[in-house]
């Protein structure tokens, strides 16, 4: 009997069937790029009341900050959509970025390969105990958060030690520039396209909208579950790994109090993306969007001088709580047409 491994992509993810009625292409089409449309009026509102808010140096800056949320959401889109989540990322980011800044010490090769194995090696045992044992995402990434800033911690003496980056080569990567970008900014955006290609023209990526989608029909089909979640869960613990490379070679520093939280800026940049918290559908350039949408508008709060920054996390949890909501009512007529 042949094994079917590949399966159609997600009405989330396809054009708009045809015959559907214009309700059902609007909201089909406010699920897929509702985050681009908000971001263009909110870059436009934004371009003019704020006379700083379009210029080089703030758009500049505005790309940096959202890079390196950017990578840990190219891994986090996959998890979420197999139906999973992965809370670690946030202090696999900080263990990451004092893991390269001790091993600087070394040369630039050992300041990317240590992150790189460690946090790949944590989300490889996440992802194999969330596949082989049943065990729920969210208890499984918990346990890991704290084990890796617990692991931070003893590395940098409880945090009282900053390592400096050694190596000059090293900190180029954070610190160079291109057309004006640095280039953290380029590898997040060559992150984003080698992503959506894997999700969109791979088998692994089918196979990814197919556990989402029901991972019951996905092991009937011969999709590779176990595979596929491992998988996922080692991409989000490399692309931590790396973030928090870059991040230490931008500051010149592994910074121990960085990531608190973080976690919680990307899945919301994922799900105000339009990728669905119960998995399935959802996209990359949707994460892209949902990202530069959160970046925005903490870059909008800043420049508004009465505000501080807690209304930051305010606004964010408000747009995610009213994307939520209405990705559960375009699930439900999708349901029922």
């Amino acid at each position: 009997m042949t094994s079917l491994t590949t399966v159609p992509a997600p009405i989330g993810e396809a054009a708009s069937p045809p015959g559907a009625s214009r309700a059902e292409r609007a909201g089909h089409l406010l699920q897929q790029h509702g985050a681009a449309i908000v971001l263009m009026l909110v870059v436009a509102v934004a371009s003019l009341a704020f006379d700083g808010f379009a210029s080089g140096g703030n758009l500049a800056n505005l790309a940096v900050s959202s890079s390196f949320v950017a990578i840990l959401a190219v891994g986090m889109t996959f998890v979420i959509i197999t139906g999973g989540i992965d809370l670690s990322v946030g202090s696999q980011f900080a263990l990451g970025g004092v893991l390269a800044a001790w091993a600087s010490q070394y040369g630039w090769l050992a300041a990317l390969a240590l992150p790189l194995a460690v946090c790949g090696t944590i989300g490889l045992a996440q992802g194999w105990l969330i596949a082989r044992t049943g065990m729920a995402p969210f208890i499984v990434t918990l346990a890991g958060l704290l084990g890796a800033r617990g692991l931070m911690l003893a590395v940098s003496d409880e945090g009282s030690n900053t390592y400096l980056v050694k190596s000059s080569t090293f900190a180029e990567f954070g610190q160079g520039e291109f057309l004006g970008l640095a280039y953290p900014v380029y590898v997040a955006l060559v992150l984003f396209g080698l992503g959506a290609l894997l999700l969109q023209r791979s088998r692994f990526g089918q196979n990814t909208f197919a556990i989402g989608g029901s991972e019951d029909s996905a092991r009937l089909m011969g999709v590779p579950v176990a595979r596929t979640k491992i998988t996922v869960y080692l991409l989000t613990g490399l692309l931590a790994g790396l973030a928090g490379a870059l991040n230490a070679a931008r500051l010149s520093s592994g910074v121990t109090i960085l990531g608190v939280g973080m976690e919680l800026d990307v899945i919301a940049g994922v799900v105000i993306g339009g990728t669905l918290l119960t998995g399935g559908a959802g996209s990359l350039s949707g994460t892209l969007a949902g990202v530069l949408l959160l970046g925005t508008i903490q870059n909008v709060i800043n420049q508004i001088g009465s505000l501080t920054s807690a209304y930051q996390q305010v606004v964010s949890g408000a747009f995610l709580a009213v994307v939520v909501v209405v990705q559960r009512y375009l699930s439900r007529v999708q349901r029922l047409t």
